[in-house]
């Protein structure tokens, strides 16, 4: 079946898997948005328990995630791969490390022989949802705006240096962090993370207090949420972008390219609208009409939007990874892509990705038949993080 595929669909092919999971990853950042609120919403030890055991049940999801993208990313764009995560390696050593102290934390919180105490491991469950959820919302932005690194394929001859991608400043990643573009996304995804956070507490924890705690706390981050995404948006509709000539591959800017992109392809920007609406209308439902089931309406919104916005940085003859250093060195979907050997293999195993999904959703409904309560965390025989 994808034996038939051109190498050019194969490659579209994996950047729709590549755009899924990272929509799918955003939307499973509720679990780090809601870490951040611990202190906020849990003013006794009883209200923490309930926030953290809630989310310990689903931080694994958002930790195998982002494992998937990575390694989905390293098998079918291997030139991304080389060049962002070997060279801008200390931002993703920094999520890296803020994932890690995440697994270690809820696993020795509530170990007899915790010598730190619980505090110490809450701190890192924080440090875990705002340093991840930001630095990842930044290196995205570097999709739209561009990163300093260099490509030489001819390298990989060279015997006493075959490095094919270099990157052009010793900060290595950090001064993506320079660019409000970039900072406006990472702090999106944060406040969205927190948005998504208490939708999600509100809808699998049975405590009045917290759900008017979190009535409060939505307003706090959906304001920032939209100020900071708005201002992405509204610099990504007027910026320059990076346009690809089909036939010759030569990259040149493009006046108003990522505003381009939504109307030439008019199916993503419809995709993308219904995301925002969907958005809206989950924290609406909640923060107007009190009900508890908004974290559907803006889950699904969140995997829309993200899904949209993958499409506009890769497809229409955009380069998805810009390299402001020598802008003919930007990665496109096709001088990055693995062979069509390669993607044809892949692609066969993609199939078993819907198995995944259903698994993953027969997961959530069993471990969310009803909301949780303290009670629930001294019955027998009961996991407690």
């Amino acid at each position: 079946m994808f034996e038939t595929l051109s190498l050019l669909a194969l490659q579209q092919y994996w950047w729709i898997i590549i755009s899924i999971l990272a929509s799918a990853l955003v939307f499973l950042m509720f679990v780090q948005g809601g870490q951040t609120l611990l202190y906020t919403l849990g003013k006794t030890e009883d209200d923490r328990s309930l926030i953290v055991n809630t989310l310990g049940h689903k931080w694994e999801l958002t930790f195998t995630t982002l494992v998937t993208f990575g390694g989905a990313f390293f098998a079918s764009f291997p030139l991304f791969y080389s060049t962002s995560f070997g060279g801008a390696y200390w931002v993703w050593m920094a999520i890296l490390f803020a994932f890690i102290i995440q697994a270690v934390s809820y696993e020795y919180r509530k170990k007899p022989s915790n010598v730190f105490g619980k505090r110490t491991f809450e701190t890192m469950l924080f440090i875990n949802g705002a340093l991840g959820t930001i630095l990842i919302g930044t290196a995205v932005g570097t999709f739209f705006n561009g990163s300093l690194f260099s490509v030489e394929k001819g390298n990989i001859s060279v015997i006493y240096d075959s490095a094919i991608s270099r990157w052009e400043t010793p900060f290595h990643g950090l001064e993506a962090v320079l660019n409000w573009h970039n900072v406006a996304l990472g702090l999106s995804v944060f406040f969205l993370a927190r948005v998504l956070g208490i939708l999600y507490i509100v809808n699998s924890v049975k405590s009045p207090t917290i759900f008017e705690r979190a009535l409060k706390q939505m307003w706090y981050n959906g304001v920032p949420f939209l100020v900071f995404f708005l201002s992405f948006i509204g610099g990504l509709l007027i910026k320059d972008g990076f346009a690809v000539n089909p036939e010759t591959g030569i990259v040149s800017m493009e006046p108003y390219k990522y505003l381009h992109n939504f109307i030439e392809m008019p199916v993503v920007a419809i995709i993308f609208l219904a995301g925002v609406v969907l958005v809206l209308t989950g924290m609406i439902r909640f923060m107007f009409l009190r009900n508890n089931k908004g974290i559907w309406f803006a889950g699904a919104g969140t995997m829309l939007t993200v899904f949209a916005l993958f499409l506009v940085a890769g497809f229409n003859n955009t380069a998805y990874y810009p390299s402001t250093f020598n802008i003919q060195n930007s990665l496109t979907i096709t001088n990055s892509s693995s062979s069509h050997y390669t993607l044809t293999a892949m692609s066969y195993v993609s199939l078993f990705v819907p198995v995944v999904i259903a698994y993953i959703y027969w997961v959530w409904k069993s471990l969310n038949k009803k909301q949780m309560a303290i009670e629930d965390l001294n019955e027998e025989n009961t996991h407690v993080y």
